[in-house]
């Protein structure tokens, strides 16, 4: 698939052997590996045929500190816009890396080797970089597209099964937001999806990365539409601020809440959204939280999505169709947030 955006292009090929990057790189341009170190521990012996870059894919890592070890590392093997930068990893990899890359020497170009389901699926695609700060998620970043995105489903196989299972609340996300018919295949393959069957695991996110690839290339920077991908993540990110949860596991939790003032606020059926929480769980994501409903307020007030007093909550009518609501912070009831 190619996400077409102005005169930007980025293509995204999903089933692709992680051996044939070769075929993926422009000629003429010095290739740099920035990968994480887990990740090597299994296929270092081939990405190390060029320049590698180790870092530590954790959400603490994900800050301007790392951006900074990562410019001088870059300083160090005299990289120039010559040069050509793979991220090699999941989620946390691909936005520090993106980051890094669309800002040094202001800007070289990049591409990823997706190696998680939930980056696979959601996080190296749309072409979303960045970092937290001051406690909040990916507060400094920018837009800007990867040349390519490899999504070798044969090596989700050495996934652990924590980080696999996260993967899954992209995926509900992407088809109750968007995709009727995917949120039924889901809930007839969940099973055979779990056990990584490599046809079901395959459709899965291929499916997904269609549904981001046609809202973002409508909408790259989030003015309108592209807000619906954040289904879940208004709460979720304040889940995982709070908690220090897993995003995938924050994420369904914000889901069910949101799903929940769906119900109040927009009609959703009862019924759908027992179906939601259902699927949800059986993929072994949570659907609570402990949290208290305060906390979770004093997050929502420093959300990007905030303009001025008002926050742009993502709900849905229907499985299959989400809508933006523009709320009053003041006037969120706390009541809603029970689960």
């Amino acid at each position: 698939m190619t996400i077409n955006i102005g005169d930007s292009k980025s293509r995204v090929v999903v089933g692709e052997s992680y051996r044939n990057l070769q075929c993926y790189l422009p000629e003429g341009r010095r290739v740099i590996i920035i990968g994480d170190s887990n990740v090597l521990k299994y296929y270092g012996d081939f990405f190390r045929a060029w320049a590698v870059i180790e870092i530590t894919a954790s959400e603490r890592n994900k800050t301007l500190d790392t951006i900074g070890s990562l410019y001088q590392r870059l300083l160090d093997m005299n990289a120039d816009r010559n040069s050509f930068i793979v991220a090699v990893g999941g989620g946390v990899v691909c936005d520090i890396v993106g980051f890094a890359a669309s800002t040094y020497m202001r800007g070289i170009p990049f591409g990823f080797v997706s190696t998680t389901l939930l980056s696979q699926v959601d996080a190296s695609v749309g072409g979303k970089n960045g970092v937290n700060f001051g406690g909040f998620k990916n507060m400094v970043g920018t837009f800007n597209q990867p040349r390519f995105v490899l999504c070798d489903t044969e090596m989700l196989q050495t996934l652990p099964d924590p980080e696999f299972i996260s993967g899954f609340a992209e995926i509900v996300k992407a088809a109750v937001i968007r995709n009727a018919e995917l949120f039924e295949y889901l809930e007839q393959n969940i099973e055979k999806a779990l056990v990584r069957d490599t046809e079901v695991i395959r459709h899965l996110v291929v499916e997904s990365v269609k549904i981001k690839a046609d809202v973002v290339e409508r909408d790259e920077r989030e003015q309108n539409l592209r807000r619906i991908l954040n289904f879940g993540h208004t709460f979720g990110h304040a889940i995982e601020t709070l908690t220090g949860i897993s995003h995938g596991e924050a994420v369904s939790a914000g889901m069910i809440i949101a799903a929940r003032i769906s119900i109040v606020e927009c009609g959703f059926p009862q019924d759908e959204f027992n179906r939601l929480k259902r699927l949800l769980t059986q993929t072994g994501l949570p659907v609570e939280t402990d949290v208290q409903s305060e906390a979770i307020v004093s997050i929502l007030q420093k959300d990007k999505k905030c303009e001025g007093r008002h926050i742009n909550f993502v709900l849905l009518s229907k499985i299959g169709n989400a809508v933006v609501h523009k709320t009053p912070i003041e006037n969120l009831e706390l009541n809603k947030f029970k689960l």
